[in-house]
Formats: C-alpha cells, structure tokens, sequence
C-alpha cells in the first residue's frame, strides 16, 4: 500500500472544462470568429444591417470601458426600445451558446489526442497501481469497483432541448473536417435555424418532459460513453496483466428525474412509474440493437465446431417457450447455435418492450424480468465459445454486449426515490392513531420515543397497515406515502430489484427517522425481518435506505446518526441484507447557503471521516452519494480533483455522485467528453481507494492543519453569518438580484421556494439553486468565496500563517483554493456595483459595503497563496478566455438592469422587455457556464 505524498499545491488550477494548449486555443479562437461571422451575417440578413451596426458599436464601447467608463454604454442601452433591446440581447446570448459549443468541440479534441497517444485517465493510472497498489487488495478493489453518476433535473439548465440539438449539429460538422465551402453552407444554415429558434420556453416544462430529457443522455451515454469506457477499462488493465472479474459493474447509471419528491408535489408515484417506463423503454431498445449487431457476428457452425451442453439444454427449453422463434429460423441456423440463441434472445427483449409499453404481466421463459436472466444467456454464449477455441470470439462483440448489459441492464438507469422525512412521520402517525395503542401519540413523541416504538414495531414483525380499505385512513398525504412504497415494489416487480433500490429522506437528524422509512417499507412488502437460528434477527431488503445530510448541523451529527442506526439489531440486520454496505448522502448546497463556502467544505470532509470511522466499528462499508451541484456555490468544480480532495479510506471502491442542470449538456453532449469525464471520475475514485487508504501526511501534521481549518472556518462561519443574519440582506438580494425572475424562465417543474413559503422574502424559503442563481447573474457570486478571506486572516493572526503555506500541500485545502479563485476569476465588483446603484434602496446598500470588503479581503487572501500576482495566472488560456467573455458580458448585464429597473417600475410590464429581460438571463447564464 502506497502512502507515498503526492503534491497538490494549491497553486494548481484544474483545466477541466477548458482547453490547456496554445494551438488547441488558437484553432478554437478561430472557429469562435468564425461562427460569430456567421452570426453578424444572419442577424443582418434578417434584422437589417443597422442591428449588426449596433451591435458592433456596442463592442466597441464595451472596448473604452477600462479607459472612459460605462457611462457611454450605459446611455446608449438605457435608450433602447424593448424591441431592439429583445434582439440585442439575442444576439449577445446567441453569440456565447456558440462559443460554448466551440469550447466543448475542442476539449473533445484535445481530450481525444491525449487519448490516442496513451495518456488518458485510465492508462495512466494502470502503471501506477501495478508499480504501487497491493495485488490483492487491488483485486477486491476491481471487484467492487462501482461508479454512479446520478442524473438530476435541478432547475439550472437555461437551454431549450430545440437549441442544444441545433448546436449539437454544429459540433458534428466542425468534426467532420468538411471541405471549407460545404461547412459554411452546413454552418450558415444551422446558425440560421439558431436565430429562427425561441430560445425561451414557451411554458414550465412537466416532470415526464424532464424525464426524457434525461433519458436523451442516458440512451447517449448507455449507447457510446459507457460501453467505451468499459472497454479502454478492461483494455488497460489486460496490457498491465490485470483483468476485470467476472460480474464486475465499474460503471452504472442513475437518474433522479421522476422520483425526487422533495419539495416537488408534481411528482406522485404514478409519475414515478411513467418515468420509470421511459428509461426501460430506451433500455431494452439499446440492448435490442446490440443483439442485432451480435446476430451478424456469431455465425458460429456446429459442422466446425462443438458448443457446450448448457447452450443445448438453454436452446431446448427457449424452443418450448418461444416455439414461433424456432420455425422461424431453424431452416437458416440449424447448424448455427449462437445465432439461434441470438433469435431467442431478440425475442424476449422485444417481448420484454411489449410488456413494459402495455403493462402486461411477466411471463417466465417469454420475456425478461430484470437483467439477471438476460445476462444468463449472454454468459452461457461466452463460456460455451470459450470452451471450444472461440475465446477471441468471446472477446469480440459478445463481450462489449455483456459490458453494457452489466451497465445499464434492461433499465438503463436506476431511479432514486426522495422524500422529506416529516411525511413518513405523519404516515406512521395516521397508522398508530388508528390502533389506539401508544400511551402518548405518535405525533407528540419526542425522538427517543419515536425510536423506542419503531425499534419495538421493526422487531415484532406485524403488519401495521391493514390488507384493506387502507386508503380510507388520514389524509391525502398518507395516502400518497404509502403508494409511494407500493409503487417501488411495483417497479421492482416489473423491471427488476435494481430499478429502483435506493430510498434517501432528506432532513434526517434522528434514528426515527431512519427507522420511519424502514417500518413503512416493511409495510410494502420492500422488508422482511425473522429470527435467526442463533436467536437474533435476518432480513430479506430490496432497498437501501439513505440519509440525507443538507446543513452544516446535520453533517457536524452523521456520525452518531450513523452509529445508532447500526445499533438498532432489526437495522443492521436490513444492512446485512443488503451487503453490509450503507450508503449516505452529502448536501452541499444548503450546507454552502447556510454556512458559506468554507464551513460548508470543512464540514463535509469531517463528516466523511466520521462516518469513515463509525462504519468501520460496525464493520459495514460505505458508500457515500455527494449531492454536488453545477456551480463552486453548490458543491461544483472538477470531479476528478474533488474526489481526489476526499479524506483518507473513506473512498472504498464506490461512489455515487449527481450531475446537474447545464452541467449535463456541458459534459455530456459530445460522446468524447463524456468518455473523459467517466474516465477522470472512475480512475479518481479507483486511485482514491488504492492508493489513499492511509494519510499522505504524518498524524501531528494532519493535526497542525485541521487545528488551522477549524480557526478559518469558524472565522469564515461568523463574517458570512453576519452577512445572512443582516436585517436588509433578503431585501437587498432580492432587489439586486432577477432571483424572481427566474421562474419566468420555465427551467424546470421544481418550485423555487420550499412547500408553504409565502409571498414575503425570506432566505430560509429559498432553495439553494435560485440563492446561487441571483449572486451569479449579478456577478458577486457571494457562495462561492465569501468568508474565506475572513477566516484565512484569523488563522493568520492567531499564528498558523506557516501552516496555511504547508496545507497548500493538502488536497482538500488546495482544491477549495482552486475553486474559489476561478470563482472570484468570474466575480466583478464594478458590474456588481451598477446594479447595486440601479436596483437597490439606498438605505439597503451598506449591504454591498460588507459584500465589497470581504471580496477585497479574500482577493488579498487567496493570491497570498497563489504563484502570481493575478488570479488564474498559472493558466494564461482560461483566463484569456474569461477576459474575452467579458467584453460580451458586459452589455447583457448592462441590459438586464435596465430591464430588471423598467419591469418593476410598472405592474404590467411590455411583453417584449419580459423578453429581453430572460434573455439576459439565459445570455449571462451561457456566458458565466453557471447559472446555479
């Protein structure tokens, strides 16, 4: 085991998401100019020449700005008629969603060089763990190898699905290497089609829309990423001596949309199983297709060569079942077997389809029941070619077929389901009311009482809800939670155990909490406890039941949670039944709002440890899901480095982590970078678990830097404290942010604000998303770096200033480093400034003094412990590239405040300057590649 130091200096600024080289910059320079000529002839052809003239003239005072000031492009916006300014904006916003597609055109590029020379993800990696890893932990390790990127519909994706596939044609023509008059024609009309195209959805879109959004990615991914991924994977480690075991799933897929409850009442449980039936559906259809392709490949014949008696035995009784498949083919593959077997299979999974679109029952040896059966017979394929000199066969289509089927089975993705834990309390509450039995109610107990019943009601073992006319019982809201756990078993019934496996409850801070879930779904029939021969308890669980740690209060308790949940024998016995694995879950966004950025960071790596610790005296292992966002503020930032910044031995071959908003179109959309992506992510988690099982650093240095993190974080805790806790903050974000504006945008079914939340401002109501979606649009994105500076100065005075400069060394404070400057890269005080002036009270504004001075603070702080006297001075190109994304910038923002000042002087506003309001929005959306 390697406990070797590896540097992670803080003066490291990742590259993700950019290109890193001269030449990749200046080819995507060139491709910028000329898709923005493109766009400067479409906007005069059919806005006339004098738009196009405005438009240069605004560019070229944004050019006098650092000169003469903004007063002059401030005029001459502020004069504009709603129309003009409608078209303005477009042409702004336009101009960076086809920026942004040439960035991700050339990261794929580059990527994919590094790729073909041997310098990926993976093959790196390979050489080290042979030169440094255990052999046999490094088996166990490939064994349980298992990552999970969780798609999510958080509302922070601001592009029509109509214009990301417009642009998604563009990436196609820049890679085809046309020639030069053939892919201007391609691109013009393209651009065209962008222009004529509503970039503003036409209204909210509904959780089923966002359901097959996802579902896009997911058949993308299930169809091309995953399965090459799979294969460099399994590639690398054959050329290093090493293989993949037999059942292996490194990579799996998950998705949110359609069972994320929280906080969304349009999600019900027959929403979740339609959602359900929409990933099914494109499962099945993959694998369909993959069998067509292996049909043509097998022509195997038995004059040339035997089979193995299992391939007979499965051949005769796929006769019985499918006797219509057998006079089909027989005459033509009488004497060859695969493809045979290749015709059965085909049949069951367009059965299988059938099944899932009518809602028809399972019918044994017809159809498929899951992805256990399917891969059944894959394998008897495999072993029978393998058994009789086939094994290069083996190693050819059959094998890339088995990888995809162990990835994404016959339901593509796995669906979380998420509900607040009080509904579960309130269910048992009807339930226990109704049978009169408890000396003081349910719903008057404290936490211990609650744990004492549930515990008590766990191990008895007697059905709580009765057989019938349950329905009759409480409120509509009892009714919809408990079908809510008849629908996982439904699901599960119809598509196999690991459709839908995992149930997380946010809010847990108690062990009735957890004990809630488990005792409702016991109920459904999802749990079965008995006694054990040796007088203890078994269980028999189809679901893993997940906390949800979102507040820094919640992260500083999850160890003891952690621990009494595994104390409980009836739940540890539902863990045993589950592996012995227990999955947690890690907020970082309401952890960020409430807490800052740095309290927020601290916390979650402490509570790793805990929960690291705890599970290890219980002997269970972990796995832990973080919840991160798309922007630093919620958790965002490079995956690889994230996971590479977590605490020793808490990554154990496992990971689950969430994929959000434009973050998904940013990493997804081309299939090379979403190959990189997977690589970065799983060769980070399989380093993370090999290579960092022990400290990097001596235990009384760790100590010196934990000691310093607690000063900077409570330092940082109470100036962003200060900050919320301010009487006239809700007011002032409000007025100096379009925070209400953004449900005009129609991003997404899920509300803004928390259930119950009313019309007057109050921070506690406001999700995180729109809270990081305000600061970004008014560019002092405050989540992602206020407090920092404050607690990196206390540390200082209280001594610690040479620690500080060795923590540089230490992944995790690097990390928070690197994404804080690229976060203040992107923060403008001065635009701040012009909407702070515009939009807000003057007896509001001493708000933006603290703001002001804390910014100044963490600047001074930060580049204290940069190689430079610049942010971003270790990589020249991004912030070449950031400087000229300004020039762009600046008349959007210039034009929302404007807007934003227009809109609220009148009741009514025009409907065009509604419009050229959002699209400001969607524009500084595009341009930041954040919006929340």
């Amino acid at each position: 085991m390697s406990t070797g130091r590896r540097s992670a200096r803080a003066d490291s600024v990742s590259t993700e998401g950019s290109v890193s080289s001269e030449s990749e910059h200046s080819a995507l320079r060139s491709d910028i100019r000329r898709l923005s000529t493109l766009l400067g002839r479409t906007l005069a052809r059919q806005n006339g020449d004098e738009m196009l003239e405005l438009v240069e003239q605004v560019r070229r005072l944004v050019r006098e700005v650092p000169e003469k000031g903004d007063t002059g492009i401030r005029d001459l916006l502020s004069d504009l008629d709603p129309g003009t300014a409608t078209v303005l904006a477009r042409a702004f916003a336009t101009y960076f969603h086809l920026a942004n597609l040439a960035e991700q055109t050339h990261r794929a590029a580059e990527r994919g060089a590094r790729h073909e020379d041997g310098k990926g993800p993976i093959h790196q990696l390979a050489d080290r763990l042979v030169a440094e890893a255990d052999p046999e932990e490094l088996s166990t390790a490939l064994s349980r190898l298992e990552l999970k990127p969780v798609f999510t519909a958080h509302p922070t994706e601001a592009q029509r699905q109509s214009v990301l596939g417009k642009l998604r044609g563009i990436a196609d023509v820049l890679a085809q290497d046309l020639p030069e008059e053939i892919e201007e024609t391609k691109l013009h009309r393209l651009v065209d089609l962008i222009w004529q195209t509503d970039e503003i959805r036409p209204e909210r879109p509904t959780v089923l829309d966002e359901a097959r959004s996802a579902a896009y990615y997911l058949e993308q991914l299930g169809h091309h990423a995953v399965p090459q991924v799979l294969t460099v994977l399994d590639e690398e480690l054959v050329r290093v001596g090493l293989s993949l075991p037999d059942g292996a799933r490194p990579l799996v897929l998950g998705c949110w949309v359609g069972g994320d409850r929280d906080g969304n009442p349009n999600v019900t449980a027959e929403l979740t199983a339609e959602a359900m039936r929409i990933y099914a559906e494109r499962g099945v259809r993959i694998q369909i297709g993959l069998i067509e392709d292996l049909v043509q490949e097998l022509s195997v014949s038995t004059r040339l060569v035997g089979v193995s008696e299992d391939l007979r035995r499965g051949l005769a009784r796929d006769r019985r079942h499918l006797p219509e498949v057998y006079d089909r083919f027989i005459r033509l593959n009488a004497e060859e077997p695969y493809r045979l077997k290749c015709s059965y299979i085909y049949a069951r999974l367009e059965n299988t389809r059938d099944r899932y679109v009518n809602g028809t029952p399972h019918v044994a040896g017809r159809d498929y029941l899951g992805s256990e059966e399917y891969l059944r017979d894959l394998e008897v394929m495999d072993r029978s070619l393998r058994a009789h000199q086939g094994e290069r066969i083996a190693d050819g289509m059959l094998r890339d077929v088995m990888r995809t089927a162990n990835a994404v089975g016959l339901h593509l993705a796995s669906v979380d389901v998420r509900e607040h834990t009080n509904f579960h309390h309130t269910a048992l509450s009807a339930l226990f009311d109704r049978l009169g039995e408890l000396e003081t109610p349910y719903g008057e107990l404290d936490h211990n009482g609650r744990i004492a019943v549930l515990s008590k009601e766990l191990a008895g073992r007697r059905a709580l809800t009765p057989r019938r006319n349950w329905q009759q019982i409480g409120d509509d809201s009892f009714r919809e939670t408990l079908e809510v756990f008849d629908c996982i078993r439904g699901i599960q019934e119809t598509y196999g155990e690991e459709s839908l496996h995992t149930y997380i409850m946010s809010m847990a801070q108690n062990v009735d909490d957890v004990l809630a879930v488990a005792v409702l779904a016991r109920e459904a029939g999802l749990i079965e406890i008995t006694a054990a021969e040796d007088g203890g308890q078994q269980a028999v669980s189809s679901l893993d039941i997940v906390p949800l740690f979102e507040t820094a209060t919640e992260l500083k308790i999850s160890g003891d949670l952690l621990d009494g949940m595994l104390s409980d024998p009836s739940y540890r016995a539902i863990v045993a039944a589950r592996g012995d694995v227990q999955e947690m879950m890690l907020g970082y966004s309401d952890s960020n709002k409430g807490a800052g950025i740095t309290t927020s960071q601290w916390s979650i790596h402490q509570a790793q440890r805990q929960l690291r610790d705890v599970a290890a005296k219980h002997g269970v292992r972990l796995r832990l899901f973080h919840g991160r966002g798309g922007s630093v503020g919620r958790g965002g930032g490079p995956a690889g480095e994230a996971i590479a910044a977590q605490p020793h031995g808490v990554v154990d071959a496992v990971m689950k982590v969430t994929e959000q908003g434009e973050v998904i179109s940013d990493k997804y959309s081309l299939p090379t970078l979403a190959e990189d992506n997977l690589e970065i992510m799983l060769s980070a988690v399989l380093d993370a678990t090999l290579l960092h099982q022990t400290s990097r650093v001596p235990a009384d240095q760790l100590k010196r830097w934990d000691e310093a993190m607690d000063v900077i974080s409570d330092a940082a805790q109470e100036a962003y404290s200060e900050l919320i806790e301010h009487d006239g903050l809700p007011d002032f974000f409000t007025q100096a942010t379009p925070v209400d504006e953004l449900s005009m945008l129609n991003v997404g079914s899920r509300p803004g604000k928390r259930p119950g939340a009313g019309g007057q401002t109050s921070l506690d109501d406001l999700r995180a998303i729109p809270w990081v979606f305000g600061w970004t649009q008014s560019r002092m994105i405050v989540p992602g770096w206020f407090g920092l500076g404050s607690g990196l100065k206390a540390a200082h005075d209280a001594g610690y200033g040479d620690v500080i400069d060795e923590m540089r060394d230490w992944a995790f404070f690097a990390n928070l480093l690197s994404n804080v400057e690229m976060t203040l890269a992107k923060t403008d005080m001065r635009i701040a400034g012009f909407y702070v002036s515009e939009l807000v009270d003057p007896e509001l504004q001493d708000v933006f003094e603290i703001i002001k001075a804390e910014h100044e603070l963490t600047l001074r702080q930060v580049l204290a412990l940069s190689p430079g006297d610049a942010l971003l001075a270790n990589n020249p190109l991004l912030r070449q590239t950031l400087e000229v994304r300004e020039s762009y910038l600046e008349p959007l923002h210039h034009l929302q405040v404007h807007a934003l000042s227009e809109r609220r002087a009148v009741d009514e506003p025009d409907p065009d300057l509604q419009r050229a309001l959002l699209l400001t929005v969607n524009g500084i959306s595009a341009g930041m590649r954040n919006t929340g």
